[in-house]
């Protein structure tokens, strides 16, 4: 269960740095993107910041909320698939690098997530 409480730690520390700097730096993401449009950083950085509070508080429940941690598990599917569905698709008139980003986020939130399966399966299996 130690496992999953640091997996959810480093899901939370990571989603919350991410979240800062999209909300912080918007130009600077932007121009990465090579767009001017800034709201969607900013919005995707505020979505990513309360996530993380939400991941956070979940990581220090004494025990853990499976449901908790498996709403947690839902909601980094559901980020891998629009991201895949972003990629695959390519819809947004943004660079390569943007793309190669958005792919790249996707595989760690994809890891995330199968190591809190594994973690909440493992939670399951000690009780």
């Amino acid at each position: 269960m130690k496992t999953l409480k640091n997996v959810m730690l480093i899901n939370a520390i990571s989603s919350g740095a991410t979240g800062l700097g999209l909300a912080i730096f918007p130009k600077a993401i932007a121009g990465l993107f090579e767009t001017t449009a800034t709201m969607p950083f900013i919005e995707v950085g505020i979505f990513l910041v309360a996530f993380a509070a939400l991941v956070f508080s979940v990581s220090r429940g004494n025990p853990m909320n499976a449901r908790a941690v498996r709403l947690v598990i839902v909601l980094d599917t559901l980020w891998v698939i629009g991201s895949a569905a972003i990629v695959l698709f390519q819809p947004f008139p943004i660079s390569v690098i943007g793309y190669v980003g958005i792919g790249a986020v996707a595989l760690w939130v994809a890891a995330m997530a199968y190591l809190q399966s594994a973690g909440l399966r493992q939670m399951s299996v000690s009780k």
